[in-house]
């Protein structure tokens, strides 16, 4: 029965793709350059809400392309570059999500331009310039805010930022993440479930409470000795691979009270959202499986940190963690 109601919500993305190559060839005219557009992987099935929702985050992805991204012929011939501009748009399925990647052969992302603009706009301290590395540099684009933009555009600029994008596929449960070359372009990767409806969930216990996190934002699960949670700067921290994690306490964030940790290890869930990657101490790991999402309701409305809960076998009720949400400020 739970296959058949999947087949029934599943369509192909191909209805959403079928609406760009117009859209792609009226921008090209009104900004007078060549695109070439490839898409790939439109028989790939998607549930039918994130085929409504994903649309909007798109369209804005692929104006920014032709608009930012792919330069006027006759600066490609400067370049060395084929005068006609590439765009390519595909989906794939990955495991049990879906790939969509927008990628173009523009000009690419410089991150010392979007480190000097962030830093003129109040978006990062000098304190920040200093210390961000050039692939933190690019992820400011997500930051609210954020343009680089020279000039309001009708085309892209219209005060729909990158944040609003990536709160869009966030919301989604999705992750969107960016790779770029200067002067070779840009590839933006979303990765979204096949469904809102069911979720895999890694299920955790805190203290007598049962949590799930979604396995789609699930890195690594590591065991250490309570000894090796360190501060540093005011800030719990654990080296996991040797890089320093920033620690997220569960029981803080939710008010529940810690157990005496009795155990010589402490399980350790690493999550991440694009190339970003947190540390979540629990107390217990119950094992992963299929769930089914509820949404809160009216009644209790938006709770920071929680996206939805789900009834377990036993008939209790728990309630499933948005990465997202529990992240810290300098992590989003």
């Amino acid at each position: 029965l739970q296959e058949n109601v999947m087949k029934v919500r599943m369509l192909p993305i191909e209805q959403l793709f079928n609406r760009f190559p117009r859209m792609i060839r009226d921008l090209s005219q009104s900004l007078h350059k060549e695109i070439d557009l490839v898409i790939e992987g439109k028989e790939t099935e998607l549930d039918r809400t994130i085929i409504e929702e994903i649309g909007d985050p798109l369209i804005h992805l692929i104006r920014n392309a032709l608009d930012h991204g792919i330069e006027t012929a006759e600066e490609r011939a400067r370049q060395g570059k084929p005068p006609r501009g590439l765009l390519r748009i595909t989906a794939a399925h990955e495991e049990n999500q879906v790939i969509i990647t927008v990628e173009d052969d523009g000009a690419g992302m410089d991150p010392v331009k979007i480190k000097d603009s962030a830093l003129r706009k109040g978006v990062i301290t000098e304190e920040e310039y200093s210390q961000i590395s050039d692939q933190e540099a690019i992820h400011l684009i997500f930051r609210p805010g954020f343009s680089t933009a020279s000039k309001v555009s009708d085309i892209s600029g219209r005060g729909v930022g990158m944040d609003i994008v990536q709160s869009h596929i966030e919301r989604l449960n999705g992750i969107i993440d960016v790779e770029t070359k200067l002067g070779a372009g840009t590839r933006f990767r979303i990765k979204l479930p096949l469904t809102l409806a069911i979720i895999t969930g890694l299920l955790v216990k805190l203290n007598d409470r049962t949590f799930i996190l979604p396995m789609s934002s699930v890195v690594e699960i590591v065991r250490m000795p309570p000894n090796a949670i360190q501060t540093m700067k005011g800030d719990s921290v654990v080296v996991i691979r040797d890089k320093v994690l920033p620690i997220v306490n569960l029981h803080d964030f939710f008010n529940i009270p810690s157990k005496p940790q009795r155990k010589k290890h402490q399980p350790i869930v690493v999550v991440g959202t694009g190339e970003k990657r947190m540390a979540l101490p629990v107390d217990e790991l119950l094992g992963n499986q299929e769930v089914v999402v509820k949404g809160l309701g009216s009644f209790v409305g938006k709770v920071e940190g929680i996206s939805g809960a789900t009834i377990l076998g036993d008939g209790r009720v728990a309630l499933i963690i948005e990465v997202a949400g529990i992240a810290p400020q300098s992590f989003r």
